[in-house]
């Protein structure tokens, strides 16, 4: 049969950005984009042989309908659901037949199978197999559920080779499924258990030889985003991982909880074996809202004291907050504003809250009417799809924008920039390798072009940064970064 696996467009209602103009001009105009689901190519993997595959990711290319696809599977986040019903639509005219798969068909099943001729329910590394086997002698069931969860130790290595390697800016890599904790908005614990699951760690070093192979024309060493929910779940294991990785030329990132600022022994392990940041969900300043969130590992830190350690061993930290619970107020959106100020994360990330199907956050809302839609497209962290307890929905969205306004106005990106200059951040931080000359070059090119700007401040901004695009402790992407968050800032509604 012939195959097509395809990952959806989840950016329903992004406009275009300067991030995505910059990329097409340095990467000698290839559309490029941040990093790809892990499902897709773990089916590829999983299919037995005899079959012939083709990846779709529509956030990097269209799907090529006039190819004859006999099967389609598509794995589908809450965000993505409406487009992934279209395509299951398009290829069921074609005769295809279609398995919608993913953590939204999992939780909102008898909706997905409206649109598609099969479900699967959980994780599909034991179900798959039988799909494809029962698609192609005519007995495609409506629902294939998981009896229980997958044994990683057993989970073949992604067919990476099926997707268009270059065409993103760091690969994707697991290492562990399973949170010991039930956080309210969140649903990783219902779809993939509280229990901690790891690979071996055989299976991850093969993972990253296979990734290292494909050299780079720009980078010296890969980029890694390993996305395990936690990575320091369970602190043996990755303390395990750090010495094992230590070997290969990776520059990595990971997901972690705040009491990795207790283990000054695997943060050295981390930087030394190439961790150069790290993503913690602070989630709220205020201690009300994450009793609500249930959050309570919080609680037990002090923020300002967990950045300082965490960045003493040159590990940056991506702080991410939530706004619009149930303890906020109108006030909460400058005392926020203020704790980045004073806290100096270079790079926080805000989300307004969103009750995705299968958390207990969407339960309570839901029994609460105060659910406002299920327009799915709209369910991005980036809308208000329900009704806060203090405010107006339209408050909650104009106190998201301020914020976001506010923290990446190009006067504050600048101030930011410059205090990790000054702490010359980037320069002991040998593991991050220096990006080409040639890529820098670029770069200086396309911020040069975009002098002659509408926007002042813009402008201002790259001639202030433009004589340091060559020195060794400016990171390039990091700019390239904020700039894009400071584009998004002003285009949305």
């Amino acid at each position: 049969m012939n195959i097509a696996l395809v990952m959806p467009n989840s950016n329903t209602h992004r406009e275009s950005s300067f991030y995505d103009l910059t990329f097409i001009s340095t990467f000698l105009l290839s559309k490029r984009h941040n990093s790809h689901l892990l499902a897709i190519p773990t089916l590829a993997a999983l299919t037995p042989p005899g079959h012939e595959i083709r990846i779709f990711d529509e956030h990097i290319r269209e799907i090529d309908f006039n190819w004859p696809a006999d099967l389609v599977g598509i794995s589908v986040l809450t965000m993505s659901a409406g487009r992934a019903y279209e395509i299951c639509s398009q290829y069921r005219r074609l005769g295809a037949l279609t398995v919608l798969g993913g953590i939204h068909p999992s939780m909102c099943t008898e909706e997905a199978i409206q649109y598609g001729d099969s479900v699967v329910v959980g994780e599909a590394e034991k179900l798959w197999p039988v799909i494809v086997n029962d698609a192609q002698n005519g007995r495609l069931q409506p629902v294939y559920r998981a009896e229980k969860k997958t044994d990683l130790k057993y989970s073949p290595i992604p067919a990476r080779s099926e997707l268009s390697r270059d065409r993103y800016l760091s690969d994707v890599l697991q290492t562990a499924k399973g949170c010991p904790f039930e956080c309210e908005f969140c649903s990783v614990h219902a779809f993939d258990g509280q229990r901690i699951r790891t690979k071996k760690i055989e299976q991850v070093v093969r993972e990253i030889k296979e990734i290292t192979k494909t050299e780079s024309r720009y980078k010296k060493r890969s980029s890694i985003f390993f996305v395990d929910d936690n990575f320091v779940a369970n602190k043996s294991f990755a303390r395990e991982l750090v010495r094992a990785i230590k070997p290969y030329p990776i520059n990595w990132m990971c997901q972690a909880s705040m009491n990795i600022s207790d283990d000054d022994e695997l943060l050295a392990l981390m930087k030394d074996s190439g961790c150069g940041a790290v993503f913690i969900g602070f989630e709220s300043i205020s201690r009300d809202n994450l009793t609500h969130m249930n959050k309570g590992i919080n609680k037990r830190y002090q923020y300002l004291e967990v950045i300082k350690k965490i960045q003493s061993h040159e590990i940056l930290i991506h702080g991410s907050f939530i706004v619009g619970a149930d303890s906020d107020t109108l006030s909460s959106f400058d005392e926020l504003i203020a704790f980045v100020r004073e806290s100096r994360l270079l790079i926080p990330l805000f989300n307004i809250l969103t009750p995705f199907p299968g958390t207990k956050l969407f339960q309570r809302f839901e029994a609460a009417g105060r659910i406002l839609h299920k327009d799915w497209s709209r369910y991005d962290t980036k809308h208000v799809v329900f009704s806060p307890l203090n405010m107006h929905p339209e408050e909650l969205r104009e106190g998201y924008k301020k914020i976001i306004r506010e923290v990446y106005s190009f006067e504050a990106i600048y101030e930011r920039l410059r205090t990790y200059w000054d702490l010359d951040f980037w320069r002991q931080n040998n593991l991050v390798d220096p990006v080409r000359g040639k890529y820098r070059l670029l770069f200086a090119i396309r911020l040069a072009s975009l002098l002659v700007s509408q926007k002042w401040d813009r402008s201002k901004f790259i001639c202030r940064v433009l004589p340091s695009v060559f020195k060794r402790h400016v990171r390039v992407s990091t700019i390239l970064s904020m700039m894009s968050y400071n584009d998004f800032s002003y285009s949305i509604e």
